[in-house]
């Protein structure tokens, strides 16, 4: 008789959370004052890792993260933040955009006193999204930004400097940045929609209620998201000003699987399948691999021949500025033209080939369905979108275990954790191919195309196992 007991009490424990979040849905919205003393906070600790160690001596052998300003900053931005910040998308939404994020908060900040211009349209140009990514991660490569201080100046704060001109111009409490340049704003949208926990809008309680509940008042939206009208997680930032707005809005508990199958279908994103099938599962793993791939390190020694052969020496001898190649030869560390061409043909070989392979693939899977769909192609891509992020977080994680090895730390089973991630996230797009799959047909032509998007996420899988286990 106990199974039924707990079966019977499953919904009102569902509900007892539910009730739960939301009350802390409404806490956010009445305590903005003290999110925004955070965020100072945060803006003040981000000021000091990005500015100062630029200004420092690069530390020496002896140096450890916890005796050295530079390390530490290196360890906080890329060891905890990057990875981290990513993971957190998958957990709790957004809610490092709308709570914790300096940028975003200077942003909106500067907005105050904005010239208040309209948003022009090569600001809403839905490329940005996959540009700024890429633009940023190939940058990021070219200058060794994970290993040197002066480059996390130029992007990151270069990010943030750019974050405040944008909120000065355009809008009014907005943050115009945040919803259309960001370079990982597209990034955080697509993992956001895995998250268990977002705000959810009841349309009929919004339509039955055409004032404000008392309590309650009219509230700014900074990321500009159309909230009447919101179905996912992917813009919200989960800042918890709307909460409780005409009874409405609230912060529950979903399915983590509900906003691919029941809304990406509905919402088809170009931007998104191109940044996730050509950035994500593509770009982002040339810019890992580069460096220990034994076909880079065959493609530059035969072109050196090559060009040694023939007379032809100063593209292995000259460089460039720090701020465009890496370039500190006391640290023996410089990068010729050379590297920097090989570096960015290796990158663009990787986005290009594998984009393309990703793409028929799912091509493949959309005509197993009965016919060409692009609104389905779009559906299935979103499929891959647990396996395109676990790539990504443990690209980025390699770096917190190379960090933490460097001052003596070893953190055990590592290479367990990582072959359980890459099979559990695998199996999980591979389950919600099967369930999108499923909404367009049955049978063998359902289990056909599941097939397609479990071999694109073989395909995916395998370029980590080269990385992690093979190289």
């Amino acid at each position: 008789m106990a199974a039924p007991a707990l079966l019977a009490d499953a919904p009102s424990r569902r509900d007892l959370i539910d009730e739960r979040l939301a009350r802390f849905g409404d806490w956010l919205r009445l305590h903005g004052w003290m999110i925004r003393a955070v965020q100072w906070v945060i803006v003040g600790v981000y000021g000091v890792l990005v500015i100062v160690p630029a200004l420092l001596p690069l530390p020496d052998n002896t140096a450890h993260i916890w005796t050295n300003l530079t390390l530490a900053a290196q360890f906080a931005f890329w060891g905890i933040w990057w990875p981290f910040v990513l993971l957190s998308m998958v957990l709790v939404g957004r809610a490092w955009c709308g709570v914790l994020c300096p940028e975003g908060a200077l942003s909106e900040f500067a907005s105050r006193w904005s010239r208040g211009y309209a948003v022009p349209r090569w600001i809403t140009w839905q490329g940005w999204p996959f540009l700024a990514f890429a633009g940023t991660t190939v940058y990021g490569q070219l200058t060794s930004v994970y290993g040197y201080p002066k480059p996390v100046l130029a992007v990151l704060g270069g990010s943030t400097v750019a974050a405040i001109i944008v909120g000065m111009l355009y809008g009014r409490n907005k943050r115009v940045w945040c919803r259309y340049l960001c370079p990982v704003n597209g990034v955080f949208a697509v993992l956001s929609k895995l998250a268990p926990i977002s705000f959810q809008v009841d349309r009929a309680a919004w339509a039955a209620s055409p004032k404000p509940v008392r309590g309650t008042e009219a509230f700014n939206c900074a990321p500009l998201v159309p909230v009447k009208a919101m179905r996912g997680a992917g813009s919200c930032h989960m800042c918890g000003r709307c909460s409780g707005h005409r009874g409405a809005v609230r912060l529950a508990l979903r399915a983590p699987n509900h906003e691919i199958v029941h809304v990406a279908g509905q919402e088809p994103s170009l931007e998104q399948t191109v940044l996730i099938l050509f950035g994500m599962l593509a770009l982002a793993v040339g810019a890992f691999q580069w460096s220990s791939s034994p076909w880079f390190v065959e493609a530059k020694q035969g072109l050196a021949t090559w060009l040694i052969e023939r007379g032809i020496t100063w593209p292995l001898e000259m460089s460039a500025p720090w701020f465009i190649l890496t370039n500190y030869p006391d640290r023996s560390d410089v990068m010729t033209l050379l590297d920097g061409g090989l570096l960015l043909a290796y990158i663009g070989a990787a986005t290009v080939i594998l984009g393309l392979a990703l793409s028929g693939i799912v091509a493949l899977a959309t005509l197993a369905l009965g016919g060409w769909s692009l609104r389905r192609f779009h559906h299935l891509t979103q499929t891959l979108i647990p396996v395109a992020g676990c790539g990504v977080f443990l690209g980025l994680s390699a770096l917190t275990v190379t960090f933490l090895r460097g001052d003596g730390i070893v953190i055990p089973y590592v290479s367990e954790i990582r072959a359980a991630m890459l099979i559990g996230s695998g199996l999980w797009s591979v389950w919600l191919a099967w369930r999108v799959a499923g909404l367009a047909a049955g049978g063998l032509q359902r289990a056909a195309a599941t097939a397609c998007i479990a071999s694109a996420v073989t395909l995916s899988v395998a370029n980590w196992v080269l990385l992690f286990w093979v190289w």
